[in-house]
């Protein structure tokens, strides 16, 4: 895989999980990594292993990423969150939550983004959706809605970024081993009377064909590869790790 020495790489939410796997991956290949984080904290910590630089960054507060300039080469699109529930119970705030986190701020951080790419005729915009992003699932509403506006997102800025040297794809990778997952893992083994095994197997991997998560670090992986030279000609895709999930 061709290097990225010299390049510098953006990963929102890059304090932990597939943020911090992501970061670790194009450090490793000589990228200059920017951890942006809601914990401050932890995106220091990190930085400081990656001989980074750490941005402590409220994405719901989009108004100041508006008149943002970011210098970045390679930005990756990985913060979010979850809520369960159904449609009727929805809360309206909680929707718009959402909406704001996954679809405007990575809408206004590749707006941020590409001039600078253009400029140097190179960039790559990476962004971490999921299967639900091809996918439903029921009870899932906003992240559903959200990951498919992304994809929509996605494939706008590579029509627009292929004369410049500007990639952009998605990863879709299925339930991946973070310490979000795990949690609910464990909590719904509780409400169910279950073991934790049982969830996996009967609730969480039913779709997919290899019953087992995501680890973080096949996701970096492709994000790695995303990022290289080698994949100059891949834009507009959205690359499934979803164990077969997808294939039905």
């Amino acid at each position: 895989m061709s290097g990225l020495a010299g390049r510098k790489a953006l990963v929102t939410g890059g304090a932990a999980g597939i943020g911090a796997a992501v970061a670790t991956a194009l450090a490793e290949r000589g990228a200059a990594v920017v951890i942006a984080d809601l914990d401050g904290d932890a995106a220091q910590k990190l930085a400081a292993e990656l001989g980074g630089e750490a941005w402590a960054v409220d994405l719901l507060d989009t108004a100041p990423l508006e008149s943002l300039d970011l210098d970045c080469d390679i930005l990756v699109n990985n913060a979010g969150i979850q809520k369960v529930a159904p449609i009727d119970e929805f809360e309206p705030d909680v929707f718009r939550r959402i909406q704001k986190l996954m679809v405007e701020a990575p809408f206004l951080l590749v707006r941020a983004a590409l001039p600078h790419m253009y400029e140097q005729g190179w960039g790559r915009i990476i962004n971490l959706s999921s299967v639900h992003g091809i996918r439903a699932s029921a009870f899932k509403s906003a992240y559903v809605v959200a990951k498919h506006a992304l994809e929509g997102l996605s494939k706008v800025t590579a029509l627009e970024g292929a004369d410049h040297g500007v990639t952009s794809n998605c990863i879709n990778p299925g339930y991946v081993r973070t310490a979000l997952v795990e949690r609910q893992i464990a909590d719904q083994a509780a409400t169910h009377g279950i073991s934790e095994d049982e969830v996996l197997e009967k609730v969480m991997l039913t779709e997919m064909a290899i019953k087992r998560l995501v680890e973080p670090a096949e996701v970096a992986s492709l994000a790695a590869w995303l990022a290289s030279d080698d994949a100059a000609m891949v834009t507009g895709a959205s690359y499934t790790m979803d164990g077969g999930w997808s294939a039905r």
